[in-house]
């Protein structure tokens, strides 16, 4: 075992257990309230052939909890034409059970509607069903009321009786998971016909950021293994489009992750849920081109917007608001690179008709987003998220009043030193480049995937020396490094969207670099370099 990977479990006390996880160890699905009451009402369903309709969400842990959802209840025994699928429309819907469900449901004669991540806080919405008769079942992994849903089953591990608290942090499609196994147990489901879903779930959990310790580093764990010999030819074409080479969470959550996403913010999420389903080639293939362009625009109309917002220049202010008429689409993830750019939390705010401003914030530290909005409750429609991620209406004429509030709110905090949540820290320092081979970064991919409660981590080289620097990219804004330690042992540092210090660092210098390895493959060649984090 390398010596640096040595040291690196023992600074973060990793066990047997975690570098080799065992898939028994999944805690009984029967231990989540309601998931039994679930069970018992599929079986009704499947003896009375019923009509199921599947209801998600349009991010990628809904379209992935959507699949599994349908492949579960076909292996359970449901004929694949008594079950739909609805996911809502960004655009028309916005989050959770939509009005419209009634309607389809109503339409289309279905007898039991099941929720995955969703439904939760949508107490109206399945009043209004069980006024026809038509029963639900709940799969979610959000925040609870006090007082569930007058559903069949609320399966949703944040409950107050949820007895496994190691549960809480399982993505939508993991909490369907849980579904899937209780199957199993119930002799619905052969056993080990479950495990092929662990794809799905792998690529739910990365993406909805949840963290990767106990339960989900089991079900992440053999994720990998699954998806690496998938048989959805969805996938497999989406993923050779993209170009990737090897599943880790780097690959999920740049390549796979944004192309499923692209359709749910540009347009319909339909798209991407047809490619997980299709078994068809050719409807892969078109599916995957049409994830891939949609992508493209994704990020040009993101580009658009951040250069709109760096030209006009970025006020003093602690909390960045900006406003202008971009697609809703890309609000969030502008207003995430805003934060990483310039340590603020920020809102970006699109114009969705003459009067009124939707927006979407990110932050960060001890500034909590739902609190922010509570104080300044007065200048908006309404509103509403997390500590870190919020969703917002403004009316035109009151978004400077919002602005205000909102930045007088942060300064009466009185918060400090809010950058320091921002600042990368090493694992360990390397004391030589040497240890940097091939073999290091075969066992540094037994931790993956990398994520919330594991980290990608990062190491420090001191008193390094640069021996070459360039820019890269059309716009001159990555960096390449090549950088030489005390032995004369080198190593290519690339970083994207550098700070403008970083191409005017001193060749005669030395420094100290945190970096985090990567494995490259050129034309076939591979080769170990690494991503530079911060220079020091």
């Amino acid at each position: 075992m390398n010596k640096l990977f040595t040291q690196l479990l023992a600074v973060r006390n990793i066990n047997e257990d975690f570098l080799h996880p065992k898939y028994e160890n999944l805690s009984d699905p029967y231990n989540v309230p309601d998931i039994k009451k679930a069970v018992e009402r599929i079986k009704n369903s499947i003896n009375n052939q019923e009509k199921i309709l599947i209801y998600g969400d349009y991010d990628v842990d809904g379209i992935t909890a959507s699949t599994l959802m349908e492949q579960t209840l076909i292996l359970a025994g449901i004929p694949q034409q008594n079950i739909q699928i609805m996911l809502p429309d960004r655009f028309i819907d916005g989050y959770g059970m939509s009005p419209r469900l009634i309607e389809r449901a109503k339409e289309q004669k279905i007898n039991l509607v099941i929720t995955v991540d969703c439904g939760s806080r949508n107490h109206s919405i399945i009043d209004e069903l069980n006024k026809l008769n038509i029963d639900t079942i709940i799969t979610d992994h959000h925040e609870c009321d006090p007082t569930t849903p007058s559903a069949v089953a609320t399966i949703n591990p944040h409950r107050q009786d949820t007895p496994a608290p190691q549960l809480h942090s399982l993505a939508g499609v993991g909490v369907a998971f849980k579904l899937a196994q209780a199957l199993v147990k119930a002799n619905l489901i052969k056993n080990g016909q479950e495990k092929w879903l662990l794809d799905l779930v792998l690529i739910g959990t990365i993406c909805d950021h949840m963290e990767l310790t106990g339960e989900n580093r089991i079900l992440c764990y053999y994720g990998i293994k699954v998806l690496e010999k998938t048989r959805r030819k969805g996938l497999i074409e989406l993923m050779r489009l993209a170009g990737t080479k090897q599943i880790t969470s780097e690959s999920i959550g740049f390549q796979i992750g944004p192309r499923l996403n692209a359709s749910g913010r540009l347009t319909t999420a339909t798209t991407s849920l047809n490619l997980l389903r299709t078994a068809k080639a050719t409807e892969s293939a078109m599916l995957a081109s049409q994830l891939e362009q949609l992508n493209k625009d994704r990020r040009s109309a993101q580009r658009t917007a951040l250069k709109e917002i760096t030209e006009r220049g970025i006020t003093k202010d602690p909390v960045i608001v900006e406003a202008g008429k971009w697609h809703e689409g890309i609000i969030g993830i502008v207003a995430g690179r805003l934060v990483e750019q310039y340590q603020k939390p920020a809102f970006v705010l699109t114009e969705i008709d003459g009067d009124i401003y939707k927006g979407s914030g990110r932050s960060f530290g001890d500034f909590s987003l739902a609190e922010a909005l509570n104080y300044v409750k007065d200048t908006i429609i309404g509103g509403g998220g997390h500590a870190g991620a919020a969703g917002v209406q403004v009316p035109k004429n009151k978004l400077n009043d919002f602005r205000e509030q909102i930045n007088k709110y942060y300064q009466n905090l009185n918060l400090k030193d809010q950058s320091r949540y921002l600042i990368s820290h090493p694992d360990l320092t390397a004391t030589s480049l040497k240890d940097f081979t091939r073999d290091f970064m075969a066992e540094l991919r037994a931790l993956e995937p990398f994520g919330p409660g594991n980290k990608e981590p990062i190491f420090q080289i001191s008193g390094a020396n640069i021996i070459n620097q360039r820019r890269m990219g059309a716009d001159g804004r990555h960096l390449r490094l090549d950088i030489c330690d005390s032995q004369k042992n080198t190593l290519k540092l690339v970083s994207f969207n550098s700070p403008e210090s970083w191409f005017t660092l001193d060749p005669s210098a030395s420094y100290s670099f945190l970096i985090q390895p990567i494995e490259n493959d050129f034309n076939g060649i591979r080769s170990v370099e690494a991503r530079l984090i911060d220079v020091i």
